[in-house]
């Protein structure tokens, strides 16, 4: 069951994604009706009333029709899974179409501009404000609220760039239509210069919103990040386990989705094993704050203060892969002196071993200072691989019967047994269990095990290897 979580997690996501796309490509498609719709409903009151103001609304309102048509084609094009050639998917594409929204805002702004000022001066201009002109644009203005709050719910719920841009388009709109409609009044109490004025703050208002999402789409194409979400994610990461610290957080808006990567320091004595775990968990930590966000983590191993001597000379000796053992290390008048042995195949001559333990010397002593007096003992490597067989059944009780008595003679190993006697071409390898009291120290009970060995071995020179597991008595 848990190990279909992840699956089940994934496939709603999957869904849940589905949704949200018909729903944004739903909302695009009656926004354009509506624009489309509105548009000309302006266009009759406006060329009816002669108002520049009406006229710039329905302008306006072309405008959105030719965006939201943008914002329909955008919204399709950037749920396309990533390919070959966008290994990050299709998403920017709302945000250039949002720039391109932006355009067209400012192009109609600065005609209404242009086309305000001009009717200023012109007082011939003869404005009429008729009943079926307040009509339209309260319904516009009625309509448009109810555009901008669902175009704003679901550009919210779904992380749209394109919406977001369309909403705040439309939010902008009820305010223009309110001034137009403040110019009718004007024009209709003497003032006929007040649909002029009006215009102007049409203008106004289109060439704001066009600076507004320009803005958010900028910064959406030059990867600016969200303001304060670095913040949250480096706590997050920082507060998980393991990680000692978070030296950079990099993110961007990739559409619905926030991209990014993060380097976590950690221990460079954990295994590979658990500096994934760490990674696996900072992700988790990062998504569950932040279900939008998707960041590849690198780790950087890094030294800690409480780092044994021990630690940091078998972890140089694994970087290289040489195997050592016996690592002794003194305290000899305020000076530190370490000895180890390294194990290098029996086979190689005795100057590339050397050359092997004094690299390895030397790299140790840069590690923990060059006062640091290093010394290592150079033993053939045990043969990793070898073909045995079982031994004679007489030979094997022969040697069982010898290692029980030497170890009843011991005192501290009991109950010998589980013995395997295997013939190799390096000479016989013995394997046997046996108990000793678990209150031993396991340098004891290493003595133990040493000494039966020694025994043994004297006693049957055939004897390579002997290999006892002691385990504690119940």
């Amino acid at each position: 069951m848990a190990a279909a979580a992840p699956q089940e997690q994934a496939a709603s996501a999957a869904l849940q994604a589905e949704v949200n796309q018909k729903r944004k490509e739903r909302v695009a498609l009656v926004s354009i009706a509506v624009s489309a719709t509105m548009a000309i409903a302006k266009l009759i009151a406006g060329l009816a009333s002669g108002s520049l103001a009406v006229m710039s609304e329905a302008g306006n309102n072309f405008g959105d029709v030719v965006t939201t048509a943008l914002t329909y084609y955008a919204i399709r094009i950037s749920n396309k899974p990533a390919d070959d050639e966008h290994h990050y998917g299709h998403a920017k594409v709302e945000a250039l179409t949002a720039l391109v929204e932006t355009g067209v805002l400012f192009a109609l702004a600065t005609f209404i501009l242009i086309e305000a000022v001009r009717r200023f001066f012109n007082h011939d201009v003869a404005v009429e404000a008729s009943p079926l002109v307040f009509a339209v644009l309260f319904i516009s203005i009625v309509v448009d609220s109810f555009r901008w709050r669902a175009l704003n719910k679901i550009a919210k719920e779904t992380r749209s760039e394109a919406l977001a841009a369309d909403a705040l388009h439309f939010s902008s709109d009820i305010v223009a239509s309110s001034l137009a409609i403040a110019g009718l009044i004007a024009a209709h109490f003497g003032f006929p210069q007040g649909d002029a004025v009006a215009a102007l703050g049409v203008a106004g208002f289109i060439g704001v919103a066009g600076y507004n999402i320009g803005r958010r789409t900028i910064d959406t194409l030059v990867d600016a990040a969200p303001k304060g979400l670095a913040e949250e994610v480096w706590g997050s990461a920082a507060a998980v386990p393991g990680v000692i610290d978070v030296p950079s957080v990099r993110l961007r808006p990739a559409g619905a989705e926030i991209l990014g990567d993060l380097e976590i320091s950690v221990a460079r004595t954990l295994s590979l094993e658990s500096v994934a775990a760490i990674k696996a968990n900072v992700a988790e930590a990062i998504k569950a704050s932040h279900p939008e966000i998707s960041v590849t983590i690198a780790t950087q191993p890094i030294a800690i203060d409480s780092e044994t001597f021990l630690e940091r000379i078998l972890l140089i000796a694994a970087k290289r892969h040489v195997p050592i053992h016996h690592i002794t290390v003194q305290d000899v008048d305020g000076r530190a002196s370490v000895s180890f042995d390294i194990e290098l195949d029996g086979r190689m001559s005795h100057g590339s071993a050397h050359e092997i333990a004094s690299s390895l010397e030397k790299e140790i002593r840069k590690e923990l200072g060059s006062d640091v007096e290093v010394e290592s003992h150079i033993e053939p490597m045990e043969p990793r691989h070898l073909t045995g067989q079982d031994v004679d059944p007489k030979i094997k009780a022969k040697i069982e019967a010898a290692l029980i008595k030497k170890a009843h003679d011991q005192g501290d190993l009991l109950d010998v047994h589980n013995v395997r006697v295997r013939r190799t071409p390096a000479g016989l390898v013995v394997n046997y269990h046996c108990l000793v009291d678990p209150a031993l120290s396991v340098d004891e009970t290493h003595d133990q095990v040493d000494a039966l060995e020694r025994k043994m071995r004297a006693s049957f020179s055939t004897i390579t290897r002997i290999v006892g597991h002691a385990e504690p008595a119940q």
